[in-house]
């Protein structure tokens, strides 16, 4: 099955799913031979290979000598990219996660949308014990896909998957992070070369293909389908219009898209678990609370008990085995019966009740959290739909079809489908779906298909033109079509007519237009329009910072063409290409699926009309050019600014990155006296906390990060000393691992050295008080949570010596503690917090002190128990329950106890407590 260079074999579809990965695959030769299952050999039991159309996304780190050498034997040579040895996966590593907690890595599809972790740190699996080997969630992807390409490869050594035309498939609502480390996942397997597309379109991908001889009779009373995809771990809505062509022929196009939902399959099994946890906790003494490797192991079970009690003829009831840990794997194991009315019920009801077009979906104080992941915080997906169908305008769908592993239970598609009809007052049709598990894969084989003219394509193009601003927004009219109305999705059109100039290594700023109204002949490739004349709308602009491949530091400007691209998965990708040279390109992507509270106003950065003066200020001050400037002025430079501006606290986050962005420009000038230094340092940190909230943030970072290692240039002056360290503290959440351990480094030498090595401390290493340090260590979220345990230790020592010195509790130690302990962070990632058993040693300190005389220590001990739902940084119930009746008895505020008792979030006035500032206006952190 030799192909010529250039001309693949094979169009092979990949559904990388949370529950399954499946690949589907067609002769690109022969548009008539169809589309197969690629069957994927996978370890069906120790030492046994078996073929199976489905390959369960899972990893199973066994322990040393859990297995032996032949018990893993595959036909191919083994090689984890993920970095484990003797790694199982697929069907094995299901059955050996259901027998042994803690070692079984799931849902890392799941994860990959999770924004609140370090997608790319080893976290997985979530909670387990130190001795357990962890991998990233996208290192977790990639081995799944490289699991795959190396099966193929097996099969097809003359074909190798690689070198054919790959389609992988995403949840439509995925957003760019998402996507990105979806393409590394692929690019780690050895895959880089593939097309996204979206899974609902790719399950009616499917339906087209095996529907494409009778489809005009089929689609004959259809104007608007819904696709309803509930998989394991994501629920998807995906509208699609149609009308007919002269000839009668259906034509298609996709109108919305929801919001990403983690919801599914794997929900429904944690609710089943926590049922029969429960039942299992009322037959124990002391009762049974399970941890979250336990839970994860219980979840198992009760997937298979959910499947066989919701299938066709299913069994009255089933019985859920727990076994037991260690040595008592047999005789500490528990069971519990569920029946098909209580899971039916659990279920059908919980999941998709029964409800009215205007039972919108609940937003409660907070979303769920189990293993670390935050599920969706209302479970009816019946009422995201009705918000899908209320926020999107139209008739309501007339046409259904629904797709994912949890549509094979009947009651579950009959209950969406009800539901539909009675929002509409009369019933649905409802399109085949023969084989919801392998759809997707099947369908995007068919969209390729479908790209090579072979097949029924979602046609219709960009539904608008968008246009490139020339100059500067607001001040010139003018715009060059890159993209013309009707532009096939998927297909880069390059504007060769037109050159621009961009500039490297510096930020820049694109502004697009879309036309809203388009009547006749669309405007074409290259062509200029006047904004002004005709009804055109402007896009929120994106910045960016474009580097040389081989040199960050290159600053020309270089001429370049716009190669344009409007994806299957709703972005306008732009590409910079070098005309001297085609092979250097930059990407620009623009999201134009946002709704509006999403994409904001396209004029927000508009510059304040007082922000001229500012800056003229600020250049009187730091300019190159010296002035004669007093030490008062330069004191009271905060005070001239907030006269024309307002009150600082008014500032909102693109006024304070233009006055930062203007200080950066004079940094130079801080060094001119030590009242410059003091006011720069205090001004710059102040403007740039809390070190992101803007696109160009990242590249802020970095030109203020280069100062670092020169420290300041007044260095025995210890006003500017600790006005450098505030400054670090307040942006410190823009700065990554690295940058933070570098500054633990600092925290270290100035609490321990001793008066010898002080006096060798080299001029660049800035002096910090305690009471500095203390600020900026609490404020490292991103340092290992075993260095944050050392920084608790420290402080607990403090309160040790304020307490033997008969001294009050310090209220800035006690803040530091509830920071450095807290179980949800402000910007670190969740797997990086103090482990659970040391904050509850920390708990015991604070439970000592009198809460009525020292109200921090009731602060301090609300954030180290703040329950979270996640079972791996939770506190113990028992201790839970003594802080809470302690909080109660000393009148705490109601927010400090709801934060105890349940999953809520911070107001304004314990975030600006607990950051030791307030946020500038309209950023808000989401905890």
């Amino acid at each position: 099955m030799r192909s010529a260079v250039g001309k693949p074999a094979f169009l092979v579809g990949i559904d990388l799913g949370t529950t399954n990965t499946v690949v589907a695959y067609a002769n690109a030769a022969d548009a008539q031979a169809g589309i197969e299952l690629f069957a994927i050999e996978q370890l069906v039991a120790p030492g046994e290979v078996g073929a199976r159309p489905l390959l369960p996304s899972l990893r199973y780190h066994p322990a040393a000598g859990e297995l032996a050498a032949g018990d893993l034997q595959l036909p191919w040579p083994q090689q984890d990219v993920a970095g484990v040895d003797h790694a199982v996966l697929g069907a094995l590593a299901r059955q050996l996660g259901a027998q042994v907690p803690g070692r079984l890595v799931s849902s890392a599809k799941s994860w990959l949308s999770h924004a609140n972790v370090d997608r790319q740190a080893p976290i997985l699996p979530w909670g387990a014990e130190a001795d357990v080997a962890r991998v990233s969630p996208v290192a977790a992807s990639a081995s799944y896909l490289a699991y795959v390409r190396a099966a193929w490869n097996h099969r097809f050594p003359q074909a190798l998957l690689e070198n054919q035309e790959l389609v992988l498939t995403i949840p439509a609502s995925f957003d760019e992070g998402a996507r990105a480390l979806t393409l590394e996942a692929a690019r780690m397997a050895g895959l880089p070369a593939l097309r996204l597309v979206e899974e609902p379109q790719a399950a009616f991908y499917d339906f087209l293909h095996r529907q494409r001889a009778t489809l005009r009779e089929d689609l004959a009373d259809t104007r608007r389908i819904l696709v309803c995809d509930v998989g394991g771990g994501t629920t998807d809505f995906s509208l699609i219009d149609v009308a007919f062509d002269d000839d009668g022929e259906p034509q298609l196009t996709r109108s919305s898209v929801g919001n990403h939902l983690i919801l599914g399959g794997d929900n429904m099994d944690l609710a089943l678990a926590h049922l029969v946890e429960t039942r299992m906790a009322a037959g124990s003494e002391g009762g049974m609370k399970l941890s979250a490797a336990r839970l994860s192991q219980l979840m198992e079970r009760c997937r298979a008990a959910k499947e066989l009690l919701l299938s066709n003829d299913a069994p009255e009831s089933a019985t859920v085995t727990l076994l037991g840990a260690g040595s008592r794997l047999i005789g500490g194991s528990r069971s519990v019966d569920v029946t098909r009315e209580e899971v039916a019920a659990m279920v059908v009801d919980g999941f998709f009740p029964k409800g009215e077009l205007g039972d919108t979906a609940k937003k409660g104080r907070a979303g769920i959290v189990e293993f670390g992941l935050p599920y969706a915080q209302d479970a009816a997906i019946t009422r995201h739909l009705a918000s899908f169908l209320q926020q999107h305008a139209g008739a309501l769908p007339d046409t259904l079809l629904l797709n994912g592993g949890v549509f094979r239970a009947y009651a579950l598609a009959r209950r969406l489908a009800e539901t539909l009809a009675h929002w509409r007052g009369q019933p649905l049709t409802i399109l085949h779906n023969d084989n919801p598990d392998v759809a997707v894969a099947r369908g995007a084989v068919a969209y390729a298909l479908a790209r090579r003219g072979q097949a029924p394509r979602i046609g219709g193009g960009s539904p608008r033109s968008y246009f490139l601003v020339l100059g500067e927004a607001g001040k010139d009219h003018r715009a060059v079509c890159i993209l013309p109305r009707g532009s096939a999705s998927g297909e880069e059109i390059r504007l060769t007519e037109r050159l621009f100039a961009l500039r490297l290594g510096r930020p820049v700023r694109f502004h697009l237009a879309t036309s809203l109204f388009e009547a006749g002949t669309p405007p074409q490739l290259g062509e200029i329009v006047d904004l002004d004349d005709g009804e055109y709308l402007r896009l929120p602009p994106l910045a960016s910072v474009l580097h040389a491949k081989d040199d960050g530091n290159d600053k020309r400007e270089i001429t370049v063409q716009l190669a344009t691209v409007m994806t299957e998965v709703g972005t306008l990708e732009v590409h910079c290409v070098a005309a001297a040279d085609a092979s250097a390109r930059w990407l620009l992507e623009f999201q134009l699926r946002a709704g509006k509270e999403e994409q904001g106003d396209g004029e927000a950065q508009a510059v304040s009309p007082r922000m001229k003066e500012a800056v003229e200020k600020i250049e009187r001050i730091f300019g190159g050019k010296a002035q004669k400037v007093d030490a008062k002025e330069v004191r009271q430079l905060r005070q001239h600014l907030e006269r024309g501006l307002g009150g600082r606290e008014s500032w909102d986050t693109p006024l304070l990155r233009q006055l930062f962005d203007a200080l950066l420009l004079r940094a130079r000038g801080r060094r001119r006296s030590a009242e410059h230094e003091r006011a720069w340092l205090n001004l710059a940190g102040y403007c740039l906390r809390p070190g992101y909230g803007d696109v160009l943030d990242p590249w802020r970072i970095e030109q203020l990060w280069a100062m670092f290692d020169t420290g300041v240039q007044h260095h025995k002056d210890s006003q500017v000393c600790a006005e450098w360290w505030t400054l670090w503290r307040r942006v410190a959440g823009g700065l990554n691992t690295e940058q933070q351990l570098r500054l633990l480094d600092d925290f270290a030498f100035n609490l321990q050295a001793d008066a010898a090595q002080r006096g060798s401390r080299p001029v660049t290493l800035v002096n910090g008080s305690d009471d500095d340090m203390l600020r900026l260590g609490a404020s490292l979220e991103r340092i290992p949570g075993a260095y944050k345990a050392e920084v608790g230790a420290w402080l607990l020592k403090r309160l040790e010596k304020a307490g033997k010195k008969g001294e009050a509790a310090d209220t800035n130690t006690l803040w530091a503690l509830a920071r450095v302990g807290a179980r949800q962070p402000f910007h670190g990632s969740a797997h990086e917090v103090v482990d659970s058993a040391t904050v509850a040693d920390w708990l015991q300190v604070l439970l000592a002190l009198d809460w009525k005389k020292v109200e921090p220590a009731a602060f301090a001990a609300t954030h180290l128990a703040r329950m979270t739902g996640d079972r791996s940084r939770d506190i113990a119930d028992e201790l839970r329950a003594t802080i809470l009746a302690r909080l109660k008895a000393v009148g705490a505020p109601p927010l400090w106890q709801a934060m105890v008792s349940e999953v809520t979030q911070l107001d304004e006035a314990n975030t600006k407590r607990m950051l030791g500032e307030a946020l500038p206006p309209g950023l808000k952190l989401i905890n």
